[in-house]
């Protein structure tokens, strides 16, 4: 049986970033020089943004030729690889409990999202561009979180209708900074809406 899961929206907390700090140190002792960097991304890596309480971390590589080398890496970790999940260059890894990642203690993380992301992918570009912005934007910021306010109350238990009526003002957004029409496209594709 599938339970559904609520969609909590919470006020931004210090702690999202702290936490993201902590896995970040474990993801470079491990991987070491085969990445280009770490991005914490998402609505809990914006200042003062509402969000569900969940970490969005991406991995930046150079070469998906490495891709094996990091994805064996992650497994001594405690992570499984999911595969892309319908978006390129973005290969998606889930946790085997919530332990995961393993470290000499028994400390239980925060519910988060690893993915690792080839450099100059449109998914990648896409959180990098909406959380600069964000970050820059603190009125589009706060208009953000209380959409994701708004949606939650309305779809509770639907995070699909979540993401597909939020698409809107983030495309808005990437359009803004100079994203294609191809790119938009791909972006609405992914977030379940017609092109």
């Amino acid at each position: 049986m599938n339970v559904l899961k609520e969609i909590i929206i919470e006020d931004h907390s210090h702690e999202w970033g702290d936490e993201f700090l902590r896995l970040k140190t474990i993801y470079s002792k491990t991987l070491g020089d085969q990445v280009v960097s770490i991005e914490h991304v998402g609505s809990t890596s914006v200042p003062d943004l509402a969000a569900k309480p969940v970490i969005d971390i991406d991995i930046r590589i150079s070469d998906r030729n490495i891709l094996p080398l990091i994805v064996a890496k992650l497994e001594t970790l405690g992570y499984e690889h999911v595969g892309d999940w319908g978006i390129a260059d973005r290969e998606a890894f889930k946790r085997r409990s919530n332990l995961v990642p393993y470290t000499y203690s028994q400390y239980e993380w925060m519910r988060h999202n690893l993915y690792v992301c080839i450099a100059g992918s449109v998914a990648l570009r896409n959180h990098l561009a909406l959380r600069d912005y964000l970050r820059a934007n603190p009125e589009k910021a706060q208009q953000y979180g209380e959409l994701k306010k708004k949606l939650a109350a309305e779809n509770p238990y639907d995070m699909d209708s979540n993401v597909k009526y939020k698409t809107p003002f983030i495309v808005e957004i990437l359009e803004g900074l100079g994203f294609d029409q191809g790119e938009i496209e791909g972006i609405r594709r992914d977030n379940g809406m017609d092109c």
